[in-house]
């Protein structure tokens, strides 16, 4: 089974000139000093780290940054910078407000300048934020299970193929045993545009096989609906479950009476054989 996609990067370029030009680091430096640079700086390289373009974020994180920076940075300056930040825009304050995360144009365009060269261009739609002819080749697919994504959603390229492969997986992979949930179908199918795109053509038997790998994951439409869109999102090549099944926990067996534990009962014909036996 082939390993999943990665999601962040490994390493993350900033503009050379980026105290000469930037007016927002300009205002950041002369509100928060160096600290509150090194705050902006720590949350975008984990953006980078964790999910490429993005940081799940909140208020209640200012501690765990805190103490993760040290170098005498207490919650209350972390807090102080992040609003800072938002106030100027180095953070996108909407999909904050909106979703709990941290982005910005900038973040998304040196992430895009790594994405670009991998074979999955997929992001989440809902958190995206440069225009079309910025990121050529961009997959956004939605946050949620219930709703799929369109054909807007993939964005323009020079040529009409993006769509030609989209005609052509619907053609050439759709059998008689397609899924009778018309949402369902409907994610299954974009789910193979977008692995066509990564990992190639796949045949019709590679395909049912998809599918019967999919009603072996669960049984629940909604968590099929689920598993279909995380699978598109990260560009898998394979379908994986959402979350692993815990095991049921093995029932204790009761302990048979006159038995101590971890020793074997022995039988003794009488006391005095045993009073014998423990005197040797």
């Amino acid at each position: 089974m082939a390993g999943r996609p990665k999601q962040g990067i490994d390493y993350s370029g900033w503009s050379v000139d980026i105290f000469d030009g930037d007016k927002k680091i300009d205002k950041l430096l002369d509100a928060k000093g160096w600290k509150g640079f090194g705050i902006y700086f720590f949350l975008c390289q984990r953006a980078y780290k964790v999910n490429g373009y993005f940081y799940e974020w909140g208020y209640d994180d200012c501690a765990t940054t805190a103490r993760r920076m040290g170098g005498g940075i207490s919650s209350g300056t972390v807090k102080e910078t992040v609003d800072y930040c938002l106030q100027v825009d180095l953070f996108d304050k909407g999909l904050f407000d909106r979703w709990g995360i941290l982005t910005s144009r900038g973040i998304q365009r040196r992430f895009w300048a790594v994405l670009s060269e991998r074979r999955s261009k997929t992001v989440y739609g809902e958190y995206w934020l440069l225009k079309p002819e910025e990121c050529k080749g961009l997959v956004k697919v939605s946050l949620f299970s219930d709703m799929q994504p369109t054909n807007d959603d993939v964005q323009g390229t020079n040529d009409d193929s993006l769509y030609r492969k989209e005609s052509k997986v619907k053609k050439s992979n759709v059998y008689k045993g397609a899924f009778s949930d018309s949402s369902l179908e409907s994610a299954f199918q974009f789910y193979l545009l977008v692995r066509s795109q990564n990992w190639g053509e796949i045949s019709e038997e590679q395909v049912n096989a998809l599918r019967e790998d999919l009603l072996s994951l669960s049984s629940d439409l909604a968590e099929q609906k689920a598993i279909l869109n995380k699978a598109t999102a990260g560009g898998w090549k394979n379908l994986y479950p959402v979350q692993s099944k815990r095991k049921p926990k093995a029932k204790k067996q009761p302990e048979k009476q006159g038995k101590f534990k971890n020793f074997e009962e022995r039988e003794y014909e009488d006391m005095t054989d045993l009073t014998r036996k423990l005197m040797q």
